[in-house]
């Protein structure tokens, strides 16, 4: 079917803009600037080095073509900088600037470099400016809307260079002179003109095409709409398009004219529609998006959109998915037609819909990963063909595809408030699907995000079940970054969230992550403490698989701090408990625990025993590396015993299991010196499990 989402083969996410055709005009500008390139600053002229990149601004109202422009002396010089081009728009369509540290963000991505799930914006933009400084980079920063925007990316190099588009001066920027652009010249207007109108008339008429550039003042927005009405009208003369604009008067803009002329001839379905694409997450519509703010079909939704697109209403993105943007320089007109035209009631109609079928996209993306379960496979088929996604290759590009989108739908859920439970939802499935494709790990700085976001709404509504699990992502992602201070005050805030709600999983959780915590800080007794009352919990609650690992959390504090006659009673409880619950891997874990606090304590003959039982169970769990690191352990331990040929052979045995010259750093590492969220044989928590089991409404 026509409205099946697609497979994209692969194909990288989509540039922002696409690409235009030959550039016209702009030649006074285009020189300046690159004259401007050369010219001295002014700490060359007072003899000091210049310390940062140069600043070229172009500015001008939002379609006077001063981004076409940015791009067109980006392409000339590029070539003189051989890291590249990066490239960032500061502003939403609707005129809100964009977070610097989201910014930083997105251009240290770009560069491969590791970007800390929440980290701050200084550290963010600190860390931008270090992977730039030994680098030759150009750096487009369009629609820029302040000069702390410009001035907080700019690279610690002169051997760098920023070219800004902004609506006017950065004022708070030294040594920048703005190249403010105008109007297109005559014969370049004309001849824009002409390649959206057809050349025919423009030959015939050349007047005429000349009067309707003056009523367009040159402006390229004015006139691309102005050729896009007259392309979709062979039989009017370029005269009649004139005398129309002229009898409109001189209130407003040439633009402003021009629009209300061609959004006039728009037929009432398509007017709506282009209206409602204002509500689009980050400005960013494909034919879901648009069918679920009209209400209609995604066929009739993609008809449409090619058809706005054809009159210039509406640009498509280079992309490998059928994907626009609304021009920013329409953006405030259609925004004020939709105050007027439509009531709020259907607007926030039209929000939920977006809101419910991004969910339903969502489920399906990550769903196409479990096709294993009968189950999965059977929800699967009972979806619209049109929700559905042919292999996991294709979810997983559409989800790279649309991550921008996506996480402005969520942002603008959370912002607008009157929808909290289809936000929650929506942010639910995000978290899944990420996941799901991406892996914990490398969408930790989203999914940081994201969690953040379910947070606000948990406060706003009072919400502590699922504040406790926000609190408790988050900080899951801190300590994974370092930030262990920071997590134990996460922790800390889930558990007295998750009393709140009398809720014994988050507060478990929250005591053992408290636990966690002062572990890494090297408190130990605080750290044995917290477990302790984990366990507590657990035991009365009759929870015996976590009873018997929080054994080993306690066996683990006391291993830390050299208590190993503790630390044994602890890690043979687990073992115990483990047995009892039929566990052989975490049985199997639990003895090699125990063989090392043995080893520790000074008792290599019964380590060298309880590390063959180990053996023995991790061969039954069918776990390779561990029965690797055991014989490992079982060589060292071999070699204080004086028998070094027995040693040689576990040795052998680890190298074949490990597929590699083993070291016992890599396989295992040691407890005295691996933090909490490293663990060498417990299993690490699940750092959405929480989340999603409790902000989720629908599987």
């Amino acid at each position: 079917m026509t409205d099946q989402v697609v497979d994209t083969g692969g194909v990288q996410v989509f540039a922002r803009s696409s690409a235009g055709n030959q550039f016209l005009g702009r030649t006074r500008e285009l020189k300046e600037l690159r004259a401007d390139i050369e010219r001295a600053g002014l700490d060359t002229l007072s003899g000091r080095k210049a310390p940062r990149a140069r600043v070229l601004l172009i500015a001008g109202r939002p379609g006077s073509g001063r981004t076409a422009l940015a791009e067109e002396l980006v392409g000339q010089v590029a070539d003189r900088y051989a890291d590249g081009v990066l490239r960032a728009r500061l502003s939403e369509p609707d005129g809100t600037p964009v977070p610097v540290g989201r910014t930083a963000r997105e251009l240290l991505t770009a560069l491969d470099r590791p970007t800390p799930a929440g980290a701050a914006d200084d550290d963010l933009t600190a860390a931008l400016r270090e992977a730039l400084a030994d680098r030759r980079v150009l750096l487009l920063l369009d629609d820029a809307a302040e000069a702390e925007q410009v001035d907080a990316l700019l690279p610690d190099t002169p051997e760098c260079l920023a070219v800004a588009v902004s609506h006017g001066p950065l004022t708070g920027i030294s040594d920048v002179r703005p190249c403010t652009l105008g109007g297109l010249d005559t014969k370049s207007a004309v001849e824009l003109l002409s390649r959206h109108a057809g050349s025919v008339r423009i030959t015939v008429d050349p007047r005429a095409a000349e009067t309707l550039v003056e009523e367009c003042q040159g402006h390229p927005a004015a006139l691309t709409l102005a050729g896009g009405w007259l392309a979709a009208r062979p039989k009017v003369a370029v005269s009649d398009l004139a005398k129309q604009l002229r009898a409109e008067g001189e209130e407003g803009t040439p633009l402003g004219r021009v629009f209300r002329l061609v959004y006039g001839a728009l037929p009432t379905p398509a007017a709506r529609i282009l209206r409602l694409l204002t509500l689009a997450p980050g400005g960013l519509v494909d034919p879901h998006t648009a069918s679920a703010l009209a209400g209609c079909s995604v066929d009739g939704a993609r008809a449409t959109l090619d058809d706005i697109v054809a009159i210039g209403l509406l640009r498509p993105l280079d992309s490998p998915l059928p994907q626009y943007e609304v021009p920013a320089c329409l953006h405030r007109f259609l925004k004020a037609l939709t105050e007027t035209q439509d009531r709020a009631a259907e607007l926030q109609l039209a929000r939920a819909r977006v809101l419910e079928r991004t969910v339903r996209l969502l489920q399906s993306c990550r769903a196409i990963t479990e096709t294993d379960s009968p189950e999965i496979r059977q929800k699967l088929l009972g979806m619209p063909q049109a929700l559905r996604f042919p292999n996991p290759r294709a979810a997983a590009d559409w989800l790279s595809i649309r991550r921008p989108a996506l996480l402005a739908s969520a942002r603008a859920a959370v912002a607008d408030g009157e929808l909290d439970t289809l936000a929650r939802r929506l942010m639910s499935q995000l978290v899944r699907a990420m996941v799901a494709h991406l892996g914990t790990q490398a969408a930790a700085g989203d999914l940081y995000d994201i969690h953040g976001l379910v947070l606000d709404v948990a406060e706003r509504r009072n919400l502590p079940r699922e504040k406790a699990a926000a609190l408790l992502n988050l900080g899951d992602l801190d300590a994974r970054t370092g930030r262990t201070r920071e997590a134990l005050g996460r922790f800390r805030a889930a558990l007295d969230a998750g009393r709140e709600a009398n809720d014994p999983y988050a507060t478990g959780r929250a005591m053992e992550s408290v636990g966690g915590a002062h572990l890494e800080l090297g408190d130990y007794d605080r750290a044995a403490d917290w477990f302790g009352r984990a366990l507590a919990q657990r035991l009365a609650r009759d929870e015996r698989p976590d009873a018997a690992r929080l054994y080993g959390r306690i066996g683990e504090a006391h291993t830390y701090a050299g208590r190993y006659g503790e630390a044994l009673r602890s890690w043979r409880a687990a073992i115990a408990g483990h047995r009892k619950n039929g566990d052989v891997a975490g049985h199997a874990r639990a003895l090699s625990e125990l063989a090392r606090v043995q080893e520790y304590a000074g008792r290599p003959e019964e380590s060298l025993r309880t590390c063959q039982e180990a053996v023995e169970c991790a061969r039954r769990a069918e776990d390779v590396r561990l029965q690797g690191a055991l014989h490992l352990r079982l060589a060292d331990t071999l070699d204080h015993l004086g028998d070094s040929s027995a040693a040689q052979l576990h040795r052998s045995a680890a190298k074949r299991m490990l597929g590699e010259e083993p070291q016992e750093s890599d396989a295992e590492p040691d407890a005295a010196e691996s933090g909490p969220e490293q663990e060498a044989f417990e299993p690490e928590h699940d750092a959405n499990a929480c989340e999603i089991r409790s902000t989720s409404a629908e599987d």
